[in-house]
């Protein structure tokens, strides 16, 4: 299965014609018509002849980009000219951009194969793929479990190797959540290291846009080509771009690891623990150190993110009336409405200086407490999600424990930091467990440093899961 080698090892073997980009496009979309069925990964398929004219033409010209020839997906909030972008809502069911997302862009131009816009929750509202009016993601390793959310469709077709690599977008987990579920690596870059022109907003000042892969050294690739200032996105940072793929091998011996004792209490499931104290080991094997400290505003992030998420979506969401284009509001899910319903109400006349204002203010402190911690730390180890994969209908039935699956994601995106979402073993059930390390703004190349380091010493990230056996 060629789509379960590295982008390194893939880019070699494009070169030297041990196959085509053309076999490679083919092998993905013969992949997708025996185990797509069963996972529920795509919203829309790209046209298979139209994928493998592009594969046949880059094999034809092929260029000295690791990226070229190589088929990806997209979660389905960016958009694609040429082909349909729903955000997961019969809103835009049928709605084709006329202009692509910079991320696009820049990954056609680097010669990569768009196959397919994948699943989510819609508008980027959960965390298991289930509010999405196209149908939940089953999770490769348990068919009976979520995928995660809300980028729980590229996730799972990256976990299945229908793709060799898929963008997501994280908000307040939804990149890193999906990995963690589905055995995968996925970077959640520093706020402005990825332009956002061209993706649908959820929450304009947490969102972000970074890679899903196999491995850490693969996110490093798709990082590459990605990053960068925009002048179409005036958030974009105009720092330059490390080769983060040169910078994988850097000794992580000295590295210092902060472990936060608050993140490991009742709230964090006794498996999940187990695997990242396991990790942390290995850290220490390598010659990092790890470190016990405190981060006692933990049990602030979730109440501070369910404000500012819904009030800067309710504002963003205002445009899909009916009337410019789409369809009409009565489409919103439940969840869509919630947080429409609880943006505006903290937003209000009487009620901003409450909420709103006071969010603000915790989240400047939030701010300062990790920079505070992060002058004298590489990075800091934490669990992705405290809970394991959920049943169908655990998170869409429960407002408040759907909430708090993104219990150690959100703060990372109040704060603007990078977090790399790593495997780190499983549970009795055979399910995947993941962990993550966060780090100072724009410390992506240290991140995938240690999780490259990490990744060598142990095979979690080399698993296959259930659907494919």
């Amino acid at each position: 299965m060629n789509s379960d080698l590295s982008i390194r090892d893939i880019a070699k073997k494009l070169r030297s014609k041990e196959f085509s980009s053309y076999d490679l496009t083919r092998e993905c979309y013969d992949l997708i018509e025996k185990v797509e069925p069963k996972i529920h990964a795509f919203i829309t398929l790209v046209d298979k002849k139209d994928a493998l004219a592009r594969a046949r033409k880059i094999d034809e010209h092929m260029t000295q980009s690791p990226l070229a020839g190589i088929p990806y997906v997209m979660k389905d909030a960016y958009l694609t000219r040429g082909v349909r972008t729903t955000a997961a809502s019969k809103i835009l069911d049928d709605f084709i951009a006329p202009y692509s997302a910079t991320v696009h862009k820049k990954l056609e131009d680097a010669g990569a194969i768009l196959i397919g816009k994948m699943n989510m929750d819609a508008w980027g509202h959960g965390a298991s793929t289930e509010n999405t009016d196209y149908g939940p993601s089953k999770n490769p390793w348990d068919l009976t479990r979520s995928a995660g959310g809300s980028g729980g469709g590229p996730a799972a077709a990256v976990a299945a190797r229908l793709s060799v690599f898929g963008i997501g977008e994280d908000t307040g987990g939804s990149i890193r959540n999906p990995a963690a579920w589905n055995n995968i690596t996925a970077m959640k870059v520093t706020y402005g290291r990825v332009s956002r022109y061209g993706a649908i907003a959820y929450a304009s000042s947490l969102d972000t846009v970074g890679p899903t892969a196999k491995t850490a050294e693969d996110c490093a690739f798709v990082l590459e080509a990605i990053a960068g200032h925009d002048p179409y996105d005036a958030t974009s940072s105009k720092q330059p771009v490390p080769n983060y793929t040169k910078e994988l091998e850097k000794s992580i011996k000295g590295k210092r690891i902060a472990f936060p004792t608050e993140f490991y209490g009742e709230a964090l499931d006794p498996e999940i623990n187990a695997a990242i104290t396991k990790a942390r080991e290995v850290f220490v094997s390598l010659g990092a150190t790890v470190t016990d400290v405190s981060l006692p505003m933990l049990e602030y992030g979730v109440p501070v993110y369910y404000i500012l998420a819904p009030s800067e979506t309710s504002s963003n969401l205002g445009r899909y009336d009916g009337v410019r284009y789409g369809y009409g509001r009565n489409l919103f899910t439940k969840e869509n409405k919630r947080r429409i319903m609880t943006g505006t109400y903290a937003l209000s006349s009487g009620y901003y200086d409450a909420y709103y204002k006071k969010a603000l203010k915790v989240r400047s402190l939030f701010i300062e407490e990790y920079q505070k911690l992060l002058v004298n730390y590489d990075a800091i180890l934490s669990p992705v999600t405290p809970i394991m994969p959920s049943k169908f209908g655990e998170l869409l039935n429960d407002p408040m424990k759907n909430m708090m699956a993104d219990l150690y994601t959100v703060i990372v995106n109040i704060v603007g930091l990078p977090a790399l979402s790593l495997p780190c073993g499983f549970g009795k059930g055979g399910l995947p467990i993941g962990m993550q390390l966060v780090g100072s703004m724009f410390s992506e190349s240290s991140l995938f440093s240690l999780g490259h380091a990490y990744q060598k010493v142990t095979d979690w990230h080399m698993q296959l899961p259930q659907v494919l056996k």
